[in-house]
């Protein structure tokens, strides 16, 4: 019986032998993890930068009393549209109508003597070749005929004076535009002494032309320098200031749909703020911008070669940086430290530390870490967004 039992034994444990040597066999690698790729080539972008500017009239100028005097009536709507010459206030005429009749009665009073002294003159000159005159009297009467007319002249130009302070007692907008509220009531005395007419000059509104509009904007005068040393390095080209163009971003996100054009950048540097002056000039012909509105700027200053277009999805932070990872043709994960200040569309604009035909990686970034594999194929976005060019 104790034969039998050891004869039973030993093929169970060669069996067991054999099942752990199955065990104990190695199991086969993971794949490598599938991830989507796009291939670096280089572009020619739009050089754009993203600033905030505040809108201001084309033309503002201040309607101001010109003479002394009660404001009477006001002649417009507040808010409304008013053309050059038109009469916006009126200022009691009362005074400046005395003046001016005052000065007509002397004026007409002058132009009597003046032609009696004429007169005079002219028979002392008869009179002297036949000895009834002396010399000295016909000098003396071309003397008061003289001063007679200089009278006159003066009294011309005071008539003359007192017309134009009597037509400045209508005030009249200097300019096309929208007139604003009023800043003095009927009833105000208005502008300086009776004794120096028009001197204090108080502002009655102010008359904005609004059909067009400019937006003041600031940059930074290191990124302006930096710029024009990537273009002399020829990275970079920059517009002329009248090619250079402005999109307007409303405070409520809606996109203006009318371009501005760069009129005037300053040629020195704020010493307090480092920045330098810039003013565009949008046109604005259905006062949709408001003047004193702050919007948001996006510049086109020129153009800008030999970059990168790189999904926003690839890119990546640390404390060291910005970074990319791609994978070589063995399938090897690399990283790459690269420069990406600025973004286009949906990609980030990458000025540096790629070359030319790495396939970067845009999916699959968590299954991945650098010097594993991966298995790439080329990247096909969620949802059919159309790349920049």
């Amino acid at each position: 019986m104790k034969i039998q039992l050891s004869a039973l034994r030993a093929p169970l444990l060669m069996l067991s032998l054999t099942v752990l040597g199955a065990c104990a066999k190695p199991k086969p690698p993971p794949p490598p993890p599938a991830v989507g790729v796009v291939k670096a080539e280089t572009a020619v972008v739009p050089l754009t930068r993203s600033l905030v500017g505040r809108l201001a009239p084309h033309f503002s100028a201040n309607v101001t009393a010109r003479v002394s005097g009660v404001l009477v009536k006001r002649d417009y709507a507040e808010g409304s549209a008013v053309k050059q010459g038109q009469v916006l206030f009126e200022i009691d005429p009362a005074y400046y109508r005395t003046v001016l009749n005052n000065d007509l009665a002397t004026l007409a009073q002058d132009q009597a003597t003046e032609v009696y002294d004429r007169l005079a003159a002219e028979r002392d000159h008869k009179l002297l070749p036949v000895g009834s005159v002396s010399q000295q009297t016909v000098d003396d009467a071309d003397a008061t005929m003289r001063s007679a007319t200089a009278k006159v002249q003066a009294d011309a130009a005071a008539v003359q004076g007192a017309r134009i302070n009597l037509g400045y007692t209508r005030v009249t907008s200097p300019i096309d535009g929208i007139a604003r509220q009023q800043q003095v009531t009927r009833g105000a005395l208005v502008g300086g002494s009776t004794s120096d007419a028009g001197a204090s000059g108080t502002l009655l509104t102010t008359v904005d032309q609004i059909d067009s509009v400019y937006v003041n904007f600031t940059v930074s005068g290191a990124d302006l320098m930096t710029l024009r040393q990537a273009q002399s390095a020829g990275v970079v080209v920059l517009a002329q200031q009248n090619k250079t163009t402005v999109q307007v971003v409303q405070p409520t996100g809606t996109v203006y749909p009318q371009l501005g054009t760069l009129d005037f950048s300053d040629s020195a540097v704020n010493a307090t703020t480092g920045t330098v002056n810039l003013r565009a000039l949008v046109p604005n012909s259905a006062h949709v911008l408001l003047p004193g509105l702050y919007v948001t700027l996006n510049v086109d200053f020129g153009s800008q070669s030999d970059v990168f277009l790189i999904p926003q999805q690839a890119l990546q932070r640390d404390t060291v940086g910005a970074f990319l990872l791609v994978v070589d043709a063995g399938g090897k994960v690399l990283r790459k430290d690269v420069s990406a200040e600025n973004a286009f569309g949906n990609d980030w604009i990458v000025t540096s530390g790629l070359t030319a035909g790495d396939q970067v990686v845009v999916s699959g970034l968590q299954s991945i870490h650098t010097g594993g594999t991966a298995k790439f194929s080329p990247w096909q976005p969620t949802s059919p967004v159309a790349r920049q060019p």
